[in-house]
């Protein structure tokens, strides 16, 4: 079945606001087997509603809108979709009930404007909002089935899980998995994958420092075969699948040795420890973090050699060596992790923008590494991130060194 999804909002074109709907749905509509053609935005304009919906009704069987359904004179959507039908709005009695007893629920009078959400084109029929008061919209046009959604995520996320993507499901829905990997780029993860890609489709999601590896088989039983060749061919920068983030998959192999960690961080100003405690439970396996962003600090709170950082200056791989033994002993944890380098805009001590250098410390001693990063500062700091978890990853597997790493 072929799936259009159309976005609807000033927000969403002017950028104050993501557009999150569109990857959601158009994430839960693949792994259902549908196949998601296009995904359309446009602002809060009856003309440009109406133009985008005739051109997607004439290429798809179902169409997906969120935005425009709330009770405000901007929210177009339920005028775009009579003018494409040819109906009229008319106000549906069971809409009317529903959104009365919502404001009810909520102990608040109902404003005359906010029943202007139960006026739906005529022939469609309400969908119920678990969550807010709009309720959705199910018309069939020219064949084409049309669902209209909230905009507001939580409220089009619970309507289209609880009654459009049961409709839409296709019988025989591929099996789809994900492989996470770190430190790869992407034309360097595609390259090992070429011979793959002639038997199955394959996705590439690259994100800083990251790239995820969509593979889609036609049954679970193909779909193991493929991630297994896949695994084989990648090596191990494979991190994780699915949903398991770095910083999950790294609390994990803490837990299993009873182990524990904390950071000693310059240029990414807590971001590692920040990463590190986005996980529930994460207290269980992280201690505490020292931001040591300024230079002198770093021998005043972590110990390193004061000498050292007079000669060399901070952006030195033996200073991140003595950060992560610093914060290990001086936070009482199994392991002790290190990020010193330049993010920019200038250079730091005769060292480039993008110079970094990592570190993990431990039982068996302590690991160094030079990790290629990128040239933004935003870029630096985050592919930073993902270079000290994973280099602490690799301690704890005991896999063996990337390129530019040292053991101390």
């Amino acid at each position: 079945m072929r799936v259009e999804i159309l976005t609807v909002g000033d927000e969403l074109l002017l950028g104050s606001v993501v557009n999150s709907n569109a990857a959601r749905l158009g994430r839960w509509l693949t792994e259902a087997g549908c196949q998601v053609t296009r995904a359309t935005v446009v602002g809060d304009d009856v003309t440009a509603i109406s133009a985008a919906l005739r051109e997607a009704l004439r290429r798809a069987d179902a169409v997906v809108i969120t935005g425009g359904l709330g009770p405000t004179a901007d929210d177009r959507t339920r005028e775009a979709l009579a003018a494409v039908a040819g109906v009229p709005l008319a106000r549906d009695a069971g809409a009317e009930k529903e959104l009365r007893a919502w404001y009810e629920r909520h102990h608040q009078d109902v404003p005359g404007f906010a029943l202007r959400q139960a006026d739906l084109p005529a022939g469609a029929a309400p969908l119920p909002n678990p969550v807010g008061s709009a309720p959705g919209i199910r018309l069939l046009v020219d064949g084409v089935r049309v669902y209209a959604l909230p905009g507001v995520p939580a409220e089009a996320d619970a309507m289209f899980t609880a009654h459009v993507l049961p409709e839409l499901r296709a019988g025989n829905p591929p099996a789809v998995r994900t492989l996470r990997t770190a430190l790869l780029p992407e034309p360097l993860v595609a390259a090992r994958l070429a011979p793959l890609e002639a038997e199955v489709p394959i996705g590439y999601l690259p994100q800083a420092g990251e790239v995820h590896v969509r593979l889609t088989a036609p049954s679970e039983e193909r779909l193991l075969a493929v991630e297994a060749r896949a695994r084989e061919l990648l090596g191990d920068v494979v991190y994780g699948t699915d949903a398991d983030s770095l910083d999950v998959v790294v609390h994990r192999l803490l837990a299993a040795r009873g182990a524990t960690v904390a950071t000693a961080e310059s240029l990414t100003g807590g971001l590692t420890a920040g990463t590190l405690t986005d996980m529930p439970g994460a207290s269980s396996t992280f201690r505490g973090a020292v931001v040591a962003y300024a230079t002198e600090l770093k021998a005043e709170l972590l110990g390193v050699d004061r000498t050292l950082l007079d000669q060399s200056g901070a952006v030195h791989p033996e200073v991140a060596r003595q950060m992560a033994v610093g914060v290990r002993d001086r936070l009482g944890t199994t392991y002790g992790i290190a990020t010193t380098g330049v993010a920019g805009p200038d250079p730091q001590d005769g060292q480039p923008v993008g110079t970094v250098y990592i570190a993990v410390a431990g039982p068996a001693g302590t690991r160094v590494a030079a990790p290629r990063t990128g040239t933004d500062r935003a870029t630096i700091r985050r592919v930073t991130v993902v270079a000290a978890l994973d280099l602490l990853r690799r301690v704890l597997l005991d896999l063996p060194s990337e390129e530019g790493e040292e053991t101390w």
